[in-house]
């Protein structure tokens, strides 16, 4: 039985709310169980240097945890002068996944910036904020073409994102913090709408997975995945 009680391949609750910052341009707040994030979109008239007068734009991401996000305080790490290691890696995937699904020549010579702050961390947050991350990027373009900025809205497809992983020894879908710190493998998927594969990131942390596991946890993630995608478009409606 997992901790929290859930079927093996039964995800947490997810929720989005939109529009929760009045002065962004795209927001959402992602609930996936008691794991937070709220993320802000952000429209600039002007791009990274080695970008510029190529015809097309970009989209980036950077992410934070605020310091009572996890049980014990965590010192912000603009007082060290730094982001470790972790911070820079999570928010280059958020910043790839996005960029994945994103026509930037569609966009122009422009740049959108997702901010994505862990407000409560309960296992998955980067998982959580690519998955959020989409729906305030929409809601950017959105603005944009309400206001002819753009012809159309420059999204190929949904984006979205999971954690799996072998939890006393079975494949386990969306894993909270009690079971991602106790697992013997931890996997994420960043995978599209019609199930293409943007990035896996597998670790054995305590004995090796087979391959027959490594297919056991994509299925996983292919279901979570697709229940996430129906989420997003039922959050566009509302």
């Amino acid at each position: 039985m997992r901790p929290s009680r859930r079927a093996n391949d039964e995800m947490r609750a997810v929720s989005f709310e939109r529009g929760v910052l009045r002065h962004a341009e795209g927001s959402c707040l992602v609930k996936f169980g008691d794991t937070h994030v709220l993320v802000a979109a952000t429209l600039e008239e002007r791009l990274p240097p080695w970008l510029k007068g190529q015809g097309r734009g970009w989209v980036t991401a950077e992410y934070s945890m605020l310091p009572r996000a996890t049980l014990e305080r965590t010192r912000r790490e603009s007082t060290t002068g730094k982001q470790s290691g972790r911070t820079q890696e999570i928010q280059r995937l958020i910043g790839r996944s996005l960029r994945s699904v994103t026509d930037l020549v569609g966009l122009g010579e422009r740049q959108i910036t997702l901010d994505c702050d862990v407000i409560q961390a309960d296992g998955g947050t980067r998982t959580a904020a690519i998955t959020g991350a989409w729906v305030a990027l929409h809601d950017c373009l959105n603005w944009m073409y309400q206001r002819s900025m753009l012809k159309t809205i420059p999204l190929k497809e949904h984006v979205a994102a999971i954690s799996c992983g072998i939890y006393e020894g079975a494949p386990v879908l969306d894993l909270d913090y009690p079971e991602d710190s106790k697992a013997e493998t931890d996997a994420n998927f960043v995978m599209t709408g019609s199930g293409g594969i943007v990035e896996i990131q597998g670790t054995a942390e305590k004995t090796p997975f087979s391959q027959d596991e490594l297919l056991s946890l994509l299925g996983l993630a292919r279901k979570g995945v697709n229940e996430l995608v129906e989420l997003q478009k039922l959050a566009l409606k509302a």
